[in-house]
């Protein structure tokens, strides 16, 4: 079904249509396969970075393509509707961009960014532990000042996108003392292969097999000063600004999906036929692809009017939270119904609407639960009432 939408420049629309061709041609033909196998298109991250895709918000002087976050979010809608795993898979590499690009120093992204925006390597965040999920403040990764200045970091972090596959890691561990909550944290960058960083096995999902999900452990980890990002103490705050940004990733993500979902209950509706009518032409059907498609576009609206406010420099936090909150729960919606839709063959994985929904339940619970979602939006209301 075709979309409409409104982007800035000749560029931005060929960005676009460059990305619904990598879609139509590249990702979606393979990937029900590749999920029915939990397969990695480490290789496809690669195509991406190539055709520009992916360091889309970040500076030209660096490899970026200094698109607005409107722009960008707008790919990811169109790579999540052909494929959850890479659409979300591009929005944590641009997470994992986010500290080096916003408070790393200039040599930092001198030496970094090219890297990291340009597709050469493939980024994970490192916020997550078993026993600070919602309560990332609560984190025990713990990395002490060694002498000549560097870090040892011991610990272990949780549920990592691209755990065990990233070329290198936004981490975020304790630097000050053990009940220093959030004022004793820092940033670091940490690229694969330093001794003693390891992961644990990929989680078993129930779905976006393709997508490796697994702890990332560090035993004796050794960093050089350079390593840190920003203040030493001041990590918490950068994992904050950058998660606004990253519910956003999500937001369209879960547009993309839902958008999937809808598409394929259209194309069945006028196909299948009972009673010598398509199905879609009863008011039960086509009152629940007509609800589908108002909850569909009533999120897209909202994750880009939040990204508008990203773009001109103004507070987006709360906006970010809603855009998360309605899009992902409007795609556990909308792939529900598209099950119903196609009745029994729906629940059957001869069709990917079952894939869907599968799907459409992570995108509730990563980077910030629904449930914190609500927390931080009341939490905006009861500043603007004081």
């Amino acid at each position: 079904m075709a979309v409409e939408r409104t982007l800035y420049t000749p560029e931005a629309e060929q960005l676009l249509a460059l990305t619904r061709e990598i879609v139509d041609k590249e990702l979606a033909p393979r990937a029900s396969q590749d999920e029915e196998e939990g397969v990695f298109p480490r290789e496809v991250f690669r195509v991406l970075g190539a055709a520009g895709l992916l360091g889309l918000p970040y500076p030209g002087e660096y490899g970026g393509g200094e698109q607005p976050y409107e722009v960008y979010l707008q790919v990811v809608e169109e790579l999540a509707r052909g494929w959850l795993a890479v659409g979300l898979g591009v929005s944590v590499h641009t997470l994992s961009c986010y500290p080096m690009a916003a408070f790393g120093s200039e040599e930092q992204k001198a030496a970094h960014l090219p890297g990291m925006v340009g597709g050469d390597l493939l980024g994970a965040y490192g916020l997550s532990e078993s026993t600070s999920g919602s309560d990332a403040a609560a984190l025990t990764t713990r990395a002490e000042r060694v002498e000549g200045g560097g870090y040892r970091v011991d610990g272990a972090k949780a549920w990592i996108t691209h755990g065990g596959e990233a070329d290198y890691y936004s981490l975020f561990a304790r630097t000050g003392p053990r009940d220093s909550g959030a004022r004793g944290i820092s940033c670091l960058h940490v690229p694969a292969g330093t001794p003693g960083l390891g992961s644990a096995p990929p989680e078993r999902k129930m779905g976006m097999r393709s997508s490796p999900t697994a702890g990332v452990l560090l035993d004796d980890v050794r960093l050089g000063a350079d390593a840190l990002i920003g203040e030493e103490g001041k990590g918490f705050g950068i994992a904050l600004a950058a998660l606004d940004s990253g519910r956003l990733g999500i937001a369209a993500c879960a547009v993309g999906v839902a958008q999937a979902a809808l598409d394929a209950a259209v194309a069945y509706s006028r196909e299948r036929r009972q009673f010598g009518s398509s199905i879609g032409d009863f008011q039960g059907v086509g009152f629940m692809l007509a609800d589908m498609a108002t909850q569909i576009a009533a999120s897209r609206a909202l994750y880009l009017s939040a990204a508008r406010l990203r773009d001109a420099g103004r507070p987006f936090g709360q906006q970010a939270a809603m855009a998360k909150l309605m899009a992902t729960d409007t795609a556990m919606r909308v792939t529900t119904d598209a099950v119903q839709v196609f009745g029994g063959y729906g629940y059957t994985r001869d069709f990917p609407v079952e894939r869907y929904m599968r799907e459409a339940k992570v995108l509730q619970i990563v980077e910030g639960t629904n449930q914190v979602q609500r927390l931080v939006i009341s939490r905006h209301l009861a500043c603007e009432g004081s």
